[in-house]
């Protein structure tokens, strides 16, 4: 289905961490949510013509609005300029865009909700909707500043790892995950590649059905920049080449269906 481009006001913007904003957003997007999907934010700036994906930590269907976390990435960048707004600004989106998550295969499995870095944030509504046996959630954070603690906490069972060692278990989730003994009959994740990479690795060697975001890697999320291709295992049924575009044929995948 295509999305048209939405004018949408801020309802309230916050910074969590270092580098981290949270904004509510009054939307119509909202209605059609699901967890894993995103929105393609436009800056007010002319100069910037393509927007920048940024995916959905939190929906509110009844009150039409959508939560978005994201980080800074630079000075001068479409991120630093949504940093800048405040409620009652206007912006324009498109979206829901994507595939989410499979909610249905984690029924009465117990399954691992993994997240890093800025991957942790499109976790929590995947956190507040997944019906399953046993829900673990495991959240990798650099520091001390585990934003959205508090959230994760009243959704599932919360396993922290910091780089640093300052809060949970020093290293990244896997390393949590085999320290404190942890299983899982499915795995959902979403962070960097190298960490995504090492946990499809994790559920190949254990036969683990995973579902892994590559939002990591969009660049415009709308198709045009083809910034964002993988190597998949099938081919594409348009090019007839083994690549898809993560931000039209996922940002989720069945690990097992992409290179990475």
């Amino acid at each position: 289905m295509t999305r048209k481009k939405e004018q949408v006001q801020i309802i309230s913007q916050e910074q969590l961490a270092e580098g981290i904003f949270s904004m509510w957003i009054q939307t119509e997007a909202a209605k059609a949510a699901k967890p894993g999907q995103f929105i393609s934010m436009y800056t007010n700036d002319g100069t910037k013509l393509l927007p920048r994906p940024i995916s959905i930590c939190e929906i509110d269907r009844e009150g039409g609005a959508l939560r978005v976390v994201y980080r800074v990435t630079g000075e001068h960048t479409g991120t630093e300029q949504f940093s800048r707004m405040k409620a009652g600004d206007n912006l324009f989106i498109v979206g829901p865009l994507g595939n989410g998550f499979p909610l249905e295969r984690a029924k009465g499995k117990k399954a691992f909700l993994m997240g890093g870095g800025i991957g942790v944030p499109p976790i929590l509504e995947l956190a507040k909707e997944l019906d399953c046996g046993k829900k673990q959630i495991i959240a990798g954070y650099r520091d001390a500043q585990t934003f959205l603690r508090e959230e994760f906490e009243k959704s599932g069972e919360l396993y922290i790892s910091t780089e640093d060692g300052s809060e949970g278990v020093k290293g990244n989730v896997l390393d949590a995950v085999r320290e404190l003994g942890l299983e899982a009959d499915i795995i959902y994740a979403c962070g960097p590649t190298p960490m995504l990479r090492a946990i499809k690795q994790y559920a190949q060697e254990r036969g683990t059905e995973c579902y892994i975001s590559l939002e990591e890697r969009m660049a415009c999320g709308i198709g045009a920049c083809l910034g964002c291709v993988c190597q998949t295992k099938e081919k594409d049924a348009h090019s007839n080449v083994n690549n898809k575009r993560i931000c039209k044929d996922g940002p989720v995948f069945l690990a097992t269906e992409v290179e990475i």
